[in-house]
């Protein structure tokens, strides 16, 4: 008998934990105030304030299975894992959030609330705009075709036409182009060899089977070691990184940061009034370090630079893998000794 009531208590207190620390997650959660509670959230506010209330799961392993439960639940019901994965489910939003977190690590949370989103946004536009006009979803020497990228048709060519290359809607192209970021479907092997001259019917083949057939992982990325042009990409939802792009991107966010980091600290004077309905009439000035002045100018030229460099790097090396990966013709001399 008294077996069975010890066990009772022992379900009563599992019980009871475990609705403890559902109730503390539930109040970790509010207190956080996140956008997008997620089991994938593994540091930050929510957490913080979970061990305020003492739940962790060395000491109190129940409790923190609890929290667990009712943070999974509040997942699902409020899409906090999806709506992470519809936030960054492209290089481009991923690369602003980059930005925005090197500016943030360079000059401190306070500086970067300070220095606003219209000036980290035109820092973030100088690394994206160069990454992007690598990526190949424009070709920026293009404008007379609405900066068609080669090798691949465009989306409003009249039907039946048998060159894809022109358009009958050239608003609604640069539309797709670039706000969309769209880079239409591949040319026919003959249209498309005449864009890149080096296209051979084998590397078409192979990626026309990785761009229709391959699944890739999940069917969110796949990657192939040769595109149109011969070299490396990777395609994030059908959009196109390759080795320059990424190493522009990569360029630009290092010298974002040498640049902010480096920077010096101008001052500032502070005008504080005194308390309303109290002292109203009381203002105290300080005089102290200033986090914002001049940083946007510099946090520019980091940009420009780093992507700069990043971009000579990165297409550097697609050229000589693109080089590579071209068919290996005998010289005339080979050519002639063959026939004898």
């Amino acid at each position: 008998m008294s077996n069975g009531r010890s066990f009772q208590n022992l379900l009563n207190n599992l019980g009871q934990n475990l609705a403890e620390g559902a109730r503390k997650s539930a109040e970790a959660t509010k207190r956080a105030e996140e956008f997008y509670p997620s089991v994938l959230n593994l540091r930050g506010k929510y957490h913080e304030e979970l061990r305020k209330q003492g739940v962790s799961l060395r000491e109190t392993p129940v409790q923190a299975v609890g929290a667990f439960g009712a943070r999974l639940a509040t997942d699902i019901a409020n899409d906090g894992t999806r709506g992470i994965y519809w936030r960054y489910n492209h290089p481009l939003a991923a690369l602003d959030k980059a930005v925005d977190k090197t500016v943030e690590a360079a000059i401190g949370t306070e500086a970067y609330k300070e220095l606003g989103r219209a000036k980290t946004g035109l820092i973030g536009a100088s690394v994206a705009i160069p990454a992007t006009a690598l990526a190949g979803t424009y070709d920026i020497t293009n404008a007379s075709e609405m900066f068609r990228p080669k090798g691949f048709a465009q989306s409003y060519a009249e039907e039946g036409s048998e060159d894809r290359r022109e358009t009958t809607q050239p608003t609604m192209e640069l539309f797709e182009r670039f706000f969309l970021s769209r880079q239409g479907r591949p040319l026919k092997y003959e249209t498309a060899k005449e864009d890149i001259p080096s296209l051979t019917p084998e590397r078409y083949a192979n990626f026309m089977r990785n761009y229709y057939q391959d699944k890739g992982l999940l069917g969110l990325v796949k990657y192939t070691p040769e595109n149109l042009e011969g070299v490396p990409e990777i395609r994030m939802l059908g959009y196109p990184v390759n080795i320059a792009s990424a190493a522009t991107a990569l360029g630009g966010l290092a010298g974002v940061s040498a640049a902010l980091r480096t920077a010096k600290r101008g001052k500032q004077t502070v005008v504080q009034q005194g308390l309303p309905g109290i002292a109203p009439d009381v203002a105290e000035v300080k005089t102290g370090p200033s986090y914002t002045k001049g940083l946007t100018k510099r946090g520019l030229i980091g940009a420009a630079a780093g992507a700069t460099a990043g971009a000579l790097a990165g297409s550097a090396i697609n050229a000589v893998i693109a080089q590579a990966n071209r068919p290996k013709l005998p010289t005339t001399s080979e050519y002639n000794q063959e026939m004898q």
